[in-house]
Formats: structure tokens, sequence, C-alpha cells
């Protein structure tokens, strides 16, 4: 249960001032804690429980407040829209995004916007796809799931 008498789900009645309230440090260890389980799991060969700390990782709403924080606030691109069109997740809408976010296998992933951006020194241009929010966000989530298990396999060699 939150402080206020519930479970922390965006229609539980948090307001907008509850998202900068969050503690971040604690979240930010939890999920850190993981990624080493994770990290431990892959060193020894461990493939099953790797999966399953993955999964758990995934999962946590930990993990998706991160994430949805990394997409929202953190990013150099949080202002840039997708093809949707929206350019900034206001604090009440990104707890929208981390409920949604609670069942990734039911998100659809959306079209990219196209940009043709220039090559550095050169006259040509390269194209950069631009996902919505919600597909970042699922993006980052992945992400913090996947780093530890390559992060061990690729260790000796960086």
């Amino acid at each position: 249960m939150g402080r206020n008498g519930n479970d922390g789900r965006p229609g539980d009645g948090r307001s907008i001032g509850d998202w900068a309230s969050v503690p971040w440090r604690k979240l930010e260890t939890t999920v850190y804690r993981l990624q080493k389980r994770i990290f431990r799991a892959s060193c020894r060969g461990d493939v099953a429980v790797v999966r399953s700390l993955q999964r758990l990782l995934m999962k946590s709403e930990a993990a998706r407040c991160l994430a949805v924080r990394r997409v929202t606030q953190d990013n150099q691109g949080k202002h840039t829209a997708g093809i949707d069109g929206v350019a900034s997740v206001p604090p009440d809408q990104r707890w929208l995004l981390v409920d949604r976010l609670r069942r990734p296998e039911t998100i659809k992933p959306r079209p990219v916007r196209r940009v043709w951006i220039p090559k550095p020194g050169k006259a040509e241009k390269r194209p950069l796809g631009i996902p919505v929010m919600l597909d970042r966000a699922l993006q980052a989530l992945a992400k913090l799931a996947l780093d530890p298990e390559w992060e061990a396999r690729f260790e000796p060699n960086s």
C-alpha cells in the first residue's frame, strides 16, 4: 500500500505531485540489486535463473517507473514526438505509461517517425526512426533486463 492508502496505481488517486515524491534512489537500488543477480547468474552460466530474474525485473514496479522516467525526463530526446505527436509527457500521464507497461505482451508497437539527418562531415543524410513514448519506455524496460546478461558475456572483452 502507498502512503495514501492505495497500492500506487494511476487510477487510485495519485496526484501530479506524487511523481516528484517517488523515492527514486530506493527504486534504483532495487533494480540494481536485481541486475546484479542477473549478472552473477549469467557469469555462472545459469540460463534458467537468468531468464527467471529477467522476467522478475520486467514485472517490477521499480523497473517500470525507472524506464518511464528515463524516456520522459532523463533522455535528451524527451521532447521529440513520435508518430502520435506526443512531445512531452506530464507527470499524471507518466503513471498511465507505468500502468501500460504492466503487461508488455499486450502492447502493439506503433510505426516509427522517419527523420532524415545529415551524416557528420558529409553531405549525405541517414534515416533516424523515432518511436512513440510507450515503445521507448518498453525498450528502456527491456534494456534494464538484458544489459546485465550481455555485460557478463562481454565483460572480459571490454
